[in-house]
């Protein structure tokens, strides 16, 4: 005997369609909801992450700013030590100048010729005294220019005087100081 199915087949068929429809929508939904709170998970800490690293950079930055001050701060100072070692230096080569310069005036100061004053200004030499004569003052200003120590005499004012009956000359002149350098006065002197 044949069978025959008269339960409406295609109705439960398609019930049991929309039945696998509705059950792969919601699992898809679901795995959709999932994805994307995973992908928020993901970027949020991703986020978080940039965010650590940024501060810690500001961070370095901050210490690298203030290591750039101080490291200016330093050579400023190492620039005004290095000044200073350098005027040091000039004052500690130019020490034994004055005691060549009292020597050589001594050596190149002719007889009836005094001085009363000496100043220095940098390299030129002031030189005032009274002599006897004019020409005791062109002896002077000879042996000064053929000095090794001093150089380029010229005379301002020279003046004649009668003290006590006799007769001087008073005269102002300059004369340029040369510099040696230490070791050319060792090797000279």
């Amino acid at each position: 005997m044949t069978h025959i199915n008269l339960l409406p087949w295609r109705e439960t068929q398609r019930k049991e369609r929309e039945r696998q429809f509705y059950s792969l929508l919601v699992a898809a939904t679901i795995l959709m909801a999932v994805i994307i709170f995973y992908m928020h998970l993901h970027f949020s800490g991703k986020i978080e992450e940039q965010h650590q690293r940024n501060s810690y950079m500001e961070q370095q930055i901050t210490l690298v700013n203030k290591k750039i001050k101080e490291i200016s701060t330093l050579e400023s100072e190492k620039e005004h030590l290095l000044a200073r070692m350098n005027i040091i230096q000039d004052l500690q080569s130019r020490r034994p100048l004055i005691v060549h310069l009292f020597d050589e005036l001594v050596k190149t100061l002719p007889k009836g010729v005094s001085l009363t004053n000496v100043t220095q200004k940098e390299t030129t030499i002031t030189l005032k005294g009274i002599a006897q004569s004019n020409a005791s003052i062109s002896i002077f200003m000879s042996n000064l220019d053929a000095s090794k120590w001093l150089s380029n005499p010229r005379l301002d004012v020279i003046q004649t005087n009668e003290k006590i009956g006799r007769r001087a000359a008073e005269f102002t002149l300059r004369a340029e100081l040369i510099s040696h350098n230490s070791n050319s006065s060792k090797k000279e002197g």
